[in-house]
């Protein structure tokens, strides 16, 4: 049997770490801080070519290594953080915060603003991304149409044994966090933060994807709280607290003909505060060959939420460019257990689904929704607990347990 003990051993910008059995060193770890690599923390000194100098040598390292960025705050452009690297054991440990430039034009139609692309093993810890975004959405929020795309904060891309632990996104331009043709990530602890009118602020994006985990997760955003897109399989959601924003959504699905389906989705407790929707599947009414399936929503209390439980099967929002069409997308093995609380709209549970394709096997268990009617009484405003309904079209399925409102399958 050998001993565990450590050493520790301080170079620049190097710490070595051994693990002793008997004699011999089992593991070392490089750090390497984006200041000694000519970052600076002053909130006005673009520091890219610093984060992408401690990358490389992270990279190309054949032990375990830490990119370490300490307290300040750090501008930074657009910047793409590639693998494949020589180790799989890579931390980006974040003590401060990162800065997108306050003018969007300099980030304009890029698709990242932070990018990790064919990576495997990495880990992102800690720290502040904040997109600036404030200027762009008052750009898009106003008649102007010469606004640009702006960027997701973070992009995860064709990427393996990921980790996102305990980050915070605030104000992105775009969509927060994006997992894109990935397997095997988890996001544990995350924070993202928007306000309820930013446009195009979804929180986190899973498309393309296998094996996502989101846990102990609070979002508030202007858009989806979390979003889900076509290639989706094997998503596990837990302890997930969504508000301001648009609830919980698989889709929009059916924008294209050929297109990969959502499967093996589950949501377990949540909590969704004033958000305009609750959990929602929808899709576009045109033809597709993707479908939604063995979809668990489990365990949600839902605080005066528009509509709390929807399938919309003719999504289209704005009522712009709608393509009218019956949807090809088929919905089915979709499980809703012990949903609870308040709705601020009369029809708290609608499913809506496509006339070709009947959404089947819906099942409703322990479902218990009123609807917090506000009225006015002696020029105060009131709120009081009515009866919810509920509105069926082509939905097949079955009820269980308290059941309320009544269903309609």
């Amino acid at each position: 049997m050998g001993r565990w003990s450590s050493k520790l051993v301080v170079n620049i910008g190097v710490v070595v770490l051994c693990w002793v059995v008997g004699t011999s060193a089992k593991a070392v770890v490089s750090t390497y801080n984006v200041v000694s690599l000519g970052g600076k923390g002053d909130g006005k000194t673009e520091s890219s070519k610093g984060f992408l100098a401690a990358w490389a040598k992270a990279c190309s390292s054949t032990n375990p290594a830490v990119v370490y960025v300490p307290p300040g705050r750090f501008l930074l452009k657009n910047v793409v953080f590639t693998g494949q690297c020589k180790n799989r054991a890579i931390t980006f440990r974040i003590a401060g915060t990162l800065l997108a430039p306050s003018d969007y034009t300099i980030l304009a139609n890029s698709p990242n603003w932070i990018s990790f692309q064919y990576v495997n093993g990495v880990t992102i810890s800690g720290g502040i991304l904040d997109g600036q975004g404030t200027s762009l959405w008052k750009c898009k929020n106003s008649p102007s149409t010469n606004c640009p795309t702006g960027a997701t904060t973070l992009g995860i891309s064709n990427s393996k044994n990921v980790k996102v632990l305990g980050v915070t996104s605030l104000n992105s331009q775009m969509f927060h966090i994006v997992i894109n043709g990935c397997n095997n990530v988890k996001l544990q602890g995350v924070k993202v933060m928007a306000p309820g009118n930013s446009p195009n602020t979804d929180g986190i994006h899973v498309q393309l994807s296998t094996g996502v985990t989101i846990l102990n997760t609070k979002i508030g955003t202007g858009d989806d709280c979390v979003s889900i897109g076509p290639g989706t399989a094997n998503l596990w959601m837990e302890n997930l607290a969504c508000g301001p924003g648009h609830g919980i959504s698989i889709g929009s699905l059916g924008k294209d003909a050929k297109e990969a389906g959502v499967q093996n989705v589950t949501l377990r407790t949540a909590t969704f505060r004033g958000t305009q929707n609750g959990v929602r599947i929808k899709s576009w009414g045109r033809q597709s060959s993707g479908f939604a399936r063995k979809i668990v929503f489990q365990q949600v209390t839902m605080v005066d939420v528009e509509n709390p439980i929807v399938i919309d099967q003719k999504y289209c929002p704005r009522n712009e460019g709608c393509p009218g069409k019956v949807s090809g997308v088929r919905v089915s093995d979709v499980t809703y257990q012990d949903i609870r609380g308040t709705s601020a709209t009369e029809v708290a549970v609608k499913f809506d689904c496509s006339a070709a394709n009947p959404c089947n096997r819906i099942r409703l268990q322990d479902v218990k929704l009123s609807y917090n009617k506000k009225k006015k009484k002696n020029n105060k405003d009131g709120i009081i607990n009515t009866s919810a309904q509920a509105s069926c079209s082509n939905a097949k399925g079955s009820a269980s347990g308290i059941i309320q409102p009544s269903s309609c399958l």
